[in-house]
C-alpha cells in the first residue's frame, strides 16, 4: 500500500528508530504516508543521521528528538515539540526498550538491574504513551483514525528465567497497553500489541549462533528468522485505520513460535 500523491499525510512517533526494528517501521510508515517523530537516545548518533536522510528521500519530513524514555519528567516536553512541529499525533509507536543488564539466575537478580529495565521498557513506555494520548485527545480531529502500537515481545507470554527483568517488563507493557485501550476507545484512538519473536537486528547478534541451531531444530514453526521488515508491515497495516473496530488486540509476528505445542 502506498499513500496517494494528494492525501494529508499523517503524523507517527517511533521510538528508538535508529536501528532494528524501529527503523524498519519508520521507513515503512514514510512509504505509507507519514511524517515522523523520532525520539532518540542519541540524536547525534550516524544511525540516526542516515535515517533522516532515508526518510527524506521517501518524501517524510522528520524531528529527531533527544529523549530518554526512564527520565518521564521530560516526556510532556517531547510531545510539546512534536505538536509544535507536526500539530497533531496520529500513530504513536513504541518500539525502544532494553535487554536484561545481566542473564543469569533469577536468584541472583539485582533490584537495581530490575528497575533500569523496567524504567525504559515499561515505566517509560507507559508515560510517554500517556503524554502523547494527552495531546491527541487535545487536538483537533484527526483526518485519520488514530493510534497507539506498541512493540512487546513474546517474552510478555514465554518465560525466560534467565531473564526475568525483561519478561516482566514486557508482561507489564502489556497490561498496561489492556488499560489504555479501555481508556482511549470512546475516544476513537486505537490501542495495538505487536509480540515479535526471534528477530535479526544487531541486538541478536551475539546470540544468532545459539538461535540459527535451535531455528533448525524447529524452535519457530515457520523454520526461519523474522526479519524487522516482517514487523514493519504489521505495524503499519494496525497504523492504516483500516482495523476500525479493534483495539487492544495482540497480534503475534513470530513465526509460530507462542502457539502451544505438546
Amino acid at each position: 500500500m502506498s499513500a496517494s500523491n494528494s492525501a494529508p499525510r499523517g503524523v507517527a512517533v517511533v521510538t528508538g528508530a535508529a536501528t532494528g526494528i524501529g527503523r524498519a517501521i519508520a521507513l515503512q510508515l514514510a512509504r505509507e504516508g507519514f511524517d515522523l517523530a523520532l525520539p532518540l537516545l542519541d540524536t547525534a548518533d550516524s544511525a540516526a543521521a542516515s535515517l533522516v536522510a532515508e526518510l527524506g528521500a521517501l518524501g517524510a519530513a522528520s524531528l529527531p528528538l533527544r529523549c530518554d524514555l526512564a527520565e518521564v519528567e521530560g516526556h510532556a516536553e517531547t510531545a510539546e515539540a512534536i505538536r509544535a512541529r507536526f500539530g497533531r499525533i496520529d500513530v504513536l509507536v513504541n518500539n525502544a526498550g532494553r535487554g536484561s543488564a545481566v542473564r543469569g539466575d533469577v536468584l541472583d537478580l539485582r533490584p537495581a538491574d530490575f528497575d533500569a529495565v523496567m524504567g525504559v521498557n515499561l515505566r517509560g513506555t507507559l508515560f510517554l504513551s500517556i503524554a502523547c494520548a494527552r495531546l491527541m485527545l487535545a487536538a483537533a480531529p484527526a483526518p485519520r483514525r488514530r493510534a497507539i502500537v506498541t512493540i512487546s515481545s513474546v517474552s510478555a507470554e514465554l518465560a525466560s528465567p534467565e531473564r526475568t527483568d525483561y519478561c516482566v517488563s514486557k508482561a507489564g507493557l502489556s497490561m498496561a497497553m489492556k488499560a489504555l485501550a479501555l481508556r482511549l476507545a470512546p475516544e476513537g484512538i486505537a490501542v495495538f500489541e505487536v509480540r515479535p519473536g526471534v528477530i535479526r537486528t544487531p541486538m541478536t547478534d551475539a546470540v544468532a549462533p545459539k538461535y540459527d541451531a535451535r531455528i533448525a531444530d524447529g524452535l519457530v514453526p515457520a523454520m526461519r528468522w523474522g526479519e524487522p521488515e516482517d514487523v514493519a508491515e504489521a505495524v503499519a497495516a494496525l497504523a492504516s485505520g483500516r482495523f476500525a473496530f479493534a483495539t487492544g488486540s495482540v497480534v503475534a509476528v513470530d513465526g509460530g513460535l507462542s502457539i502451544p505445542r505438546l
